[in-house]
């Protein structure tokens, strides 16, 4: 960041973060129509952002792991050969170069990381789960017990070093004997901290890190490089950093449902001391990860707050006070939030509009598009509803049909992004095609 970054106001911050994105400064483009291509997506997706009428409605395809099937290959061998993978993503962007508006570069996880670790929280195709399975599967737990939030409170990163790793990682359990980080700042602290160095559990537990390390950074090099052929063929994704919200934090990897279900009402003064100070740290971090890679938005995928897991009371008293700290504390940043409500928030409408507008892009999965568009989208841009068992079970007719009702209800005055409830591995190529048709037959803005 240039070095009067902190003195310059959020919204200046902002137009530097879409300037670097608009001009993608140090990208080789594969000719000057790419670049041109480029620039005009990008152009049309702040414009919306922005809550202006771009050129016409942008499209977000509803994808999941659909290229690594279209491209002959399924979920178990992408996990394991990255060579499969990165092919068949470049098939899908050869073949549907003409149909869409975004795109990035894989984002498939490594199986063989996760196996370096022992890592327990997923079960992926061949390891817990068949493996012609479309999916991973996260595994859910009570990885931090009811009485240990005062660990967490008073020393996160010594919990997540001593406590959280070695419950979630099988390779790293000895790291539970290392001697906490803060005491290691008085006499001796030097030999305090090496000293379980020489166990040999304690060697082997570095091995695997290192060995994972190395094998991220492999897997890193290769879908980095497809996800440069993918900026310089002329296809922006809206770059963006990732966080939680703080209660799902706790409520999705620490406590996991069950325990933070009776956390509300057993300690509800602990978890919420704990959802703070988890909010302080995810916006410093997340932060600081933006900058590191240019973002200009925030995505948070939003899990424990519809409307169907906890009442009215629990979201205005748990959920949404840290959220919204967290959008805030992005957009001082210059950073859009790009919440993705997950579920139903038919009934959280009139409490998440309340944020500053034209600072945010709302993402529904299930929620009545007609009341976001009227509620929320006086102040944010929205985005998704189109559900996955259309673009899965429906003809092409089908989801043009949805889309254009979809278009007609949203797009008016611009703030509308066509795209899918969540991703859909099972699509086909016919109805994705059919999407982005709907987007430019019935989504052209008139001028």
């Amino acid at each position: 960041m240039p070095k009067e970054w902190p003195a310059l106001t959020r919204e200046e911050k902002r137009q530097e973060r879409f300037r670097r994105w608009h001009e993608a400064p140090g990208v080789q483009f594969d000719s000057p129509a790419a670049k041109q291509a480029y620039q005009e997506r990008v152009k049309r997706l702040q414009d919306v952002l922005l809550l202006k009428e771009p050129d016409r409605v942008p499209v977000s395809l509803p994808l999941g792991n659909f290229p690594v099937y279209y491209g002959g290959s399924n979920l178990h061998e992408a996990m394991y050969n990255y060579e499969a993978l990165c092919r068949a993503w470049r098939k899908f962007l050869h073949d549907f170069k003409d149909d869409m508006d975004t795109f990035s570069g894989p984002g498939i996880y490594s199986a063989r990381v996760f196996e370096d670790l022992g890592f327990r929280m997923y079960r992926w195709p061949g390891a817990g789960l068949g493996r012609d399975v479309s999916q991973f599967q996260f595994v859910e737990a009570e990885y931090m017990r009811a009485d240990e939030y005062d660990d967490l409170i008073r020393d996160p990163s010594d919990f997540a070093l001593r406590v959280f790793m070695p419950r979630t990682n099988a390779a790293l359990e000895p790291l539970r004997d290392l001697v906490p980080f803060s005491s290691v700042m008085g006499i001796g602290s030097a030999v305090g901290f090496v000293s379980p160095g020489a166990r040999p559990e304690i060697r082997a537990a570095f091995q695997a890190i290192f060995e994972a390390g190395q094998e991220q950074a492999r897997w890193g090099q290769m879908v980095g490089a497809v996800g440069r052929e993918v900026v310089a063929a002329g296809f922006p994704s809206i770059r963006g950093a990732s966080a939680l919200a703080p209660f799902d934090s706790i409520a999705d990897i620490l406590r996991g449902t069950s325990g933070v279900s009776k956390d509300m009402y057993r300690q509800p003064d602990k978890l919420l001391e704990a959802i703070d100070r988890i909010a302080d740290l995810t916006i410093r971090q997340t932060i600081s990860t933006a900058n590191a890679i240019g973002a200009v938005a925030v995505g948070m995928p939003l899990h424990k707050g519809d409307d169907t897991f906890m009442s009215d009371k629990q979201f205005e008293v748990f959920y949404w006070p840290t959220l919204k700290k967290l959008i805030l504390g992005f957009i001082e940043e210059g950073l859009m939030g790009m919440p993705a409500a997950e579920g139903q928030y038919n009934r959280r409408l009139e409490a998440i509009q309340d944020l500053p507008r034209g600072w945010t892009m709302w993402m529904f999965d299930q929620t009545d598009m007609a009341r976001a568009k009227r509620i929320v989208g006086r102040n944010a841009c929205i985005q998704g509803n189109v559900p996955s068992s259309l673009m899965i079970t429906g003809t092409p007719q089908d989801v043009m049909e949805y889309c254009r009702r979809l278009i007609e209800m949203c797009a008016p005055g611009g703030g509308y992004i066509l795209a899918g409830g969540s991703g859909g591995s099972e699509t086909n190529a016919a109805n994705l095609r059919a999407f982005m048709k709907a987007a430019k037959q019935y989504g052209t803005y008139r001028k």
